[in-house]
């Protein structure tokens, strides 16, 4: 009985001290990963004289909201058009990007499908090659016309392969004998896909639903090939405006006559540049997360 006891406790002890250093490393890392954001958000309240002066540095130095007060003032009502533009577009953009890829994830998963290797051959050689910048952008602008044009920011990123084979792993794991079971009940394909598929699927929405957001959210490219209108920039490419003029000016690449009297915050505007267009994603990421990691452990494990 004694021996039995001191066999527990010593299992106790050690499994005692391996928990314990697991919650050290999980904390050590996250603070490892905490700190450059905290540093970053340190900067930007950090006066611009006292970093060129003294680095970087994750207790603000000089505390001051000027590097907001330039930018909001500046650009205040600018900056909260180019957030609503932002916010449509990822929502638009997300629900129309799920629609599409999960259709045809679906479709993909179903063994029956006709010619089903070939599509998805057909998708998978997108990833492989590409035709090339040049007669994207003229298919973009010459085709489809997107010249200028909130479509401009939505439909070159509606499809992604990537998120599709994620999908079609999930849908494929879904047992066949519900759907046999809802075409023996009369249901078609649209229906089963609607009402047994997809709430089925919901982790694996969730997280494909997550990366096209992430990507909508922080995608200035579309809008640098096909934005000329101001108005219609997203928030990401008009800060990345900002941020080029201000380098621009203080790098004396304008003439001096143009801002001899101009004192930008140059180092302080791209940590508040930064706090500013991931402050929304920072909060929303928090909700989803154990959805986020679920749907990419999909078919990670081999049963």
């Amino acid at each position: 009985m004694a021996k039995t006891f001191a066999k527990r406790r010593h299992f106790s002890l050690g499994d005692g001290l391996v928990k314990g250093f697991a919650y050290f490393f999980i904390a050590f890392i996250a603070v490892v990963c905490l700190y450059p954001l905290i540093m970053v958000l340190s900067v930007s309240f950090s006066s611009n004289a006292a970093v060129v002066k003294h680095g970087y540095s994750v207790i603000p130095k000089s505390p001051t909201g000027d590097t907001y007060l330039y930018l909001f003032a500046h650009s205040g009502v600018r900056i909260l058009r180019s957030y609503i533009v932002t916010i449509v577009v990822t929502i638009v953009g997300t629900l129309g990007s799920m629609l599409v890829t999960s259709m045809i994830s679906f479709a993909l998963s179903i063994k029956d499908l006709k010619y089903r290797n070939a599509i998805a051959y057909f998708c998978n050689f997108t990833i492989i090659f590409s035709a090339g910048l040049i007669p994207w952008y003229f298919v973009c602008v010459n085709w489809y016309h997107l010249m200028d044009s909130y479509l401009a920011l939505v439909l070159p990123s509606l499809f992604s392969v990537w998120n599709m084979f994620l999908l079609r792993t999930y849908f494929s794991a879904v047992p066949v004998s519900l759907y046999e079971s809802a075409k023996l009940d009369g249901a078609s394909y649209y229906q089963i896909y609607w009402k047994i598929a997809l709430p089925l699927s919901k982790t694996a929405m969730l997280t494909v639903g997550l990366m096209y957001a992430l990507c909508y959210w922080n995608d200035w490219w579309n809008a640098l090939m096909f934005i000329n209108n101001r108005d219609k920039f997203p928030l990401q490419y008009f800060l990345y405006n900002i941020l080029s003029n201000v380098n621009a000016i203080s790098s004396g690449r304008i003439p001096s006559g143009a801002a001899a009297n101009i004192k930008l915050p140059s180092e302080t505007v791209k940590m508040a540049v930064t706090i500013i267009t991931i402050g929304p994603i920072i909060f929303l990421y928090p909700f989803i997360q154990k959805y986020f990691v679920d749907g990419i452990m999909t078919g990670a494990v081999k049963e």
